[in-house]
């Protein structure tokens, strides 16, 4: 069964491919510039990734000087800055706040909804696209486009077989890979490789990382809590608090490090990250407290009592020291202070917080649109850059996605100036 969006494809159709964060900003866009707009979306529901990213607290975005947070963004700043200086932190708060959601900036700079969750904020935001005149398809799987010679047709598989749907301006919104049962399964790759777009190969990010656990560390320390520590790798020391898993290392600090670590592993096949089991303490406090007396008292009761080293630390200890560091106070406390613990992989992309690579940055022109494909702009956490957690992911994904659905409608008004399709002038014009 084939279906069509209008029977007149000559009639400008804005296409948002993908009902996430940066799809639903690249509508917003539109329809503030007067335009209707169809968004399309694998899933049964939209936002899915969004709401599950919400289940621990909507971190929306980080509160802090500018230049600070553009520096987040590493080598893809220069291509980001221009989005991100357009919808700035405070301009995704104001945005919040208009839906009817106030956040509030935590101890550490992050930005969450006073009630921490993301359902509200969607179900507003959904509520205001559909009242501005948005139509929303579900259950579109978005496949490629049809065998035309103007790259102007979208290709679906759904439940009543296929649609062809004619778009004059597409924005694509579809996601990494990371999570591919929330709808970002990195299927868009082939299409757009096969119409030469110049794709870097889909990579974890914020991710974790397999480590050669010895059994008795899975079978009692698995799932355990690594507490105040502080993980070091190059020139880089994130304190917080991690996970020791089945297979290796999870958790905050872990991520923020996992893009060096993970470009090491693959340049080097090897990295080694190093862990203070103590960081409140100096390595000649520990020194001092573990050359007292310990009497009768078990090595595992005098590290407890000393130093407060137990549980998963102090199996650590034993899994990643020398017998004979324990006989010796300087070697012993070094250890505590830096544990050197080697990663052999990082965990599987789909487990990713988000993914790397994508659609090359120097692939779309600074509307966001593909070079290799006018018409069809590319929005999102599809495109190559990555940042840490913290805010800076959804930040991204918002203001690129603004950014091309700002750059779609700028496209089409071009067009019709230069006289090039004269009968669409009316869909355009600003209520």
């Amino acid at each position: 069964m084939t279906n069509t969006l209008k029977e007149t494809p000559s009639h400008v159709q804005f296409a948002i491919v993908g009902g996430g964060p940066a799809g639903l900003m690249a509508a917003e866009a539109l329809i503030d510039h007067g335009a209707h707009v169809h968004i399309f979306d694998a899933m049964p529901s939209l936002g899915r990734k969004f709401l599950m990213a919400g289940k621990s607290g909507l971190n929306l975005t980080h509160d802090e000087p500018f230049k600070l947070f553009l520096g987040r963004f590493g080598v893809s700043r220069e291509h980001l800055e221009p989005a991100l200086t357009d919808f700035k932190p405070g301009a995704i708060r104001a945005w919040a706040y208009e839906l009817g959601v106030e956040t509030f900036v935590g101890t550490s700079g992050r930005v969450f909804p006073k009630d921490f969750k993301a359902a509200p904020l969607l179900r507003a935001w959904l509520h205001r696209l559909r009242d501005r005149g948005a139509t929303i398809h579900v259950r579109h799987k978005w496949t490629g486009w049809a065998q035309d010679e103007t790259d102007a047709t979208l290709h679906f598989e759904t439940p009543d077989g296929t649609a062809l749907v004619h778009a004059d301006a597409t924005v694509l919104a579809l996601g990494g890979a990371s999570w591919p049962k929330l709808g970002s399964d990195g299927a868009w790759v082939t299409p757009l490789h096969d119409k030469g777009v110049e794709i870097a190969a889909l990579r974890p990010a914020n991710c974790g990382f397999d480590v050669a656990w010895s059994d008795y560390l899975k079978e009692h320390f698995a799932g355990a809590p690594l507490k105040s520590v502080r993980l070091s790798f190059g020139d880089q020391a994130v304190p917080g608090d991690a996970v020791v898993t089945q297979t290796g290392l999870e958790g905050g600090p872990v991520y923020t490090l996992s893009a060096a670590l993970r470009d090491t592993l693959e340049r080097e096949g090897q990295a080694v990250l190093t862990v203070d089991l103590s960081p409140g303490r100096s390595l000649a406090e520990l020194t001092e407290a573990l050359n007292r007396p310990r009497g009768k008292k078990s090595m595992a009761t005098h590290l407890k009592r000393t130093v407060r080293i137990s549980g998963v630390k102090a199996a650590l200890l034993r899994e990643y020291l020398p017998a004979d560091a324990f006989d010796d106070t300087a070697h012993l406390a070094a250890g505590i202070k830096a544990l050197p613990i080697p990663l052999i992989a990082t965990r599987p992309l789909e487990e990713a917080i988000s993914t790397a690579g994508g659609v090359k940055l120097d692939a779309v022109d600074e509307g966001y649109m593909l070079k290799a494909l006018p018409g069809v702009f590319c929005a999102g956490e599809m495109l190559d850059w990555e940042a840490p957690t913290g805010g800076y992911l959804l930040s991204a994904c918002l203001a690129t996605g603004r950014s091309a659905g700002d750059g779609a409608f700028y496209w089409i008004t071009q067009r019709l100036d230069a006289g090039l399709d004269p009968q669409v002038a009316a869909l355009l014009d600003p209520k």
